[in-house]
């Protein structure tokens, strides 16, 4: 059974239950995926409560991973994905409703807005030793106008890229990979699941 952690980003909304149904279709090919939902727009009403009203970090953490289930419920609706609350490999498409899991063990991750849900992917990646895809809007890592086919997490580091500086510290941390692939055309992004061909590779080590 070839199985992924996929982080499947809020910037992807548009065509995400498309991307979805695609997963589906494949899982019945042999490949099973755990799905961690990105915040989407419900994620920035929280940053934006977060600056408008002085709440703390603490509760602040706690609101943006409830806006992760919350888009977990649109990626599930109509997919054939099932939702789980717990972080563990299964056959098929499952979408992780991560509130319970992180409330009952989140080490590693700090309630800032520097670790957001691509943190939560990847810590679920390394709990479960299995690769790890990112699922984003963009074609990969983009330094001076090109696509990077591979960079270490070390050298994005306090840089702004696709890719939140938590989940850079965690890569690190953990010796881990992420592939970065754009997800925005499901047939495209099939074909590089399959060759293992295209977006951007980020290192830990």
């Amino acid at each position: 059974m070839s199985f992924y952690v996929i982080k499947l980003g809020g910037s992807l909304i548009g065509s995400a239950r498309d991307l979805m149904k695609v997963l589906f279709s494949l899982s019945q090919e042999g490949y099973s995926f755990l799905v961690v939902p990105g915040g989407g727009p419900m994620a920035d009403l929280v940053r934006e409560l977060f600056s408008m009203y002085s709440i703390s970090q603490e509760a602040a953490h706690w609101m943006a991973v409830l806006a992760m289930e919350q888009y977990a419920y649109l990626l599930a609706d109509g997919t054939g994905a099932k939702l789980t609350a717990r972080v563990q490999r299964a056959e098929g498409v499952r979408v992780l409703l991560p509130y319970d899991a992180l409330r009952e063990d989140d080490g590693g991750i700090e309630h800032s807005w520097d670790y957001t849900s691509d943190s939560v992917a990847v810590l679920a990646a390394v709990r479960l030793r299995a690769p790890l895809i990112k699922a984003t809007d963009v074609d990969g890592v983009i330094l001076g106008g090109e696509v990077v086919k591979e960079i270490a997490a070390s050298s994005l580091m306090g840089m702004e890229s696709c890719i939140d500086q938590g989940a850079l510290r965690l890569l690190k941390a953990s010796d881990r990979s992420c592939w970065v692939l754009n997800g925005a055309e499901s047939q495209r992004f099939v074909a590089a699941l399959k060759t293992g061909e295209g977006g951007t590779i980020i290192r830990g080590c």
